[in-house]
């Protein structure tokens, strides 16, 4: 089930809105040009709360099993956007490889069944698929094995592999996890919708990467994990300003916005999550004029798409109309988006102080 806006800031809490808040002055702070001025981009994500239930049957039950998810993905985005489709599709962290083991009795070649079964489903739903496995490699001193997340293209080609640079040593012991390799960079991948990044579960404990990301102009991350974590992932939306799209085994999938409100979320076992995000937007803050975007609505009607959420004197709009931004519809009301209004306090903060401008 699809969760509102105003239902899911309660999922933050108060530790959440004070991260979204620090966010919000870090991404007001960047010099990056706004997307608000770009013709709408429509994308149409997939995810998945999906359990690994019982015993690890096999690579290829598994690979038949998730199979059936893109299917059923593929299907539900085609009922609920006709004439769209699906453009990405996101499963959780080491889904195709059993969770039992040391890496080397884990970690598969990611030619043979596991590139077929997806190139395949690429192709025959015309879709980017996120896949994560333990990925099994030749290196120049022996196999090493990575917890990798696999990106096939709409081709069925591999875009790209994105390996887990910060892997968990849980308690009691310093392998990780049993004997994973470390990745070492943080790759952006240029998709026909735009630029995806990737990161994996434990990631989400370290700035770093999520930084690097940003700098490169991911737009979208998605983030298979094995943990369902919201307010450290809602953190690092607000605090980038992209879209992150959790795909978890248990509690719920989200998608969240580039404010580090939830969009949508689905709380039930084995249920799929279809969302429709456009990432061409405009943040804005409270004002009087925006009457809490109503204005927006009463001059644009559908043209103009949003929500506004008053708890937190925010909220995201975008433009519906492909011949009209959502920038050129808030300039002609005279608003402002928040980060530039961001930036120009602090000017005029930095002024009446004194200071030479930031």
């Amino acid at each position: 089930m699809k969760r509102s806006i105003r239902t899911c800031v309660v999922t933050l809490g108060l530790a959440g809105s004070a991260m979204l808040m620090v966010g919000l002055e870090a991404a007001a702070g960047s010099s990056g040009e706004s997307k608000a001025d770009r013709p709408p981009r429509k994308v149409v994500v997939a995810t998945v709360v999906l359990s690994r239930h019982g015993a690890y049957p096999g690579l290829d039950a598994r690979l038949k099993a998730l199979g059936g998810v893109i299917d059923d993905m593929a299907r539900q985005a085609s009922e609920k956007h006709p004439g769209r489709g699906l453009d990405l599709a996101i499963l959780p962290e080491t889904i195709v490889t059993s969770p039992h083991g040391s890496a080397a009795e884990r970690a598969i070649p990611l030619d043979g069944p596991v590139r077929e079964t997806f190139s395949t489903l690429a192709r025959k739903h015309a879709t980017y698929i996120v896949a994560p496995m333990d990925l099994s490699e030749s290196g120049p001193k022996g196999t090493i094995y990575s917890n990798a997340a696999v990106l096939f293209d709409r081709r069925g080609e591999v875009a790209g592999i994105y390996r887990k640079v910060r892997p968990v040593a849980v308690l009691g012991t310093d392998a990780l996890e049993a004997g994973v390799t470390p990745g070492k960079t943080y790759p952006v991948f240029d998709c026909d919708f735009g630029k995806l990044g990737i990161q994996i579960c434990w990631d989400v404990q370290f700035e770093d990467g999520w930084a690097a990301l940003a700098e490169k102009g991911a737009e979208i991350v998605a983030w298979p994990t094995a943990s369902p974590s919201t307010a450290q992932p809602a953190s690092r939306a607000a605090r980038h300003r992209y879209f992150v799209v959790s795909s978890t085994p248990r509690e719920d999938a989200t998608v969240f916005e580039p404010t580090g409100l939830v969009a949508a979320q689905v709380e039930k076992r084995d249920a799929i999550l279809i969302h429709q995000l456009d990432l061409s937007y405009a943040v804005l803050g409270w004002s009087e004029p925006l009457e809490n975007g109503k204005a927006l609505t009463d001059k644009f009607g559908a043209r103009a798409g949003g929500h506004y959420e008053p708890r937190e004197d925010l909220g995201m709009f975008w433009s519906n109309d492909p011949k009209t931004t959502i920038g050129e519809m808030i300039r002609s009301l005279g608003l402002e988006e928040l980060d530039a209004q961001v930036r120009r306090n602090r000017r005029l903060q930095d002024a009446a102080r004194g200071e030479s401008a930031r």
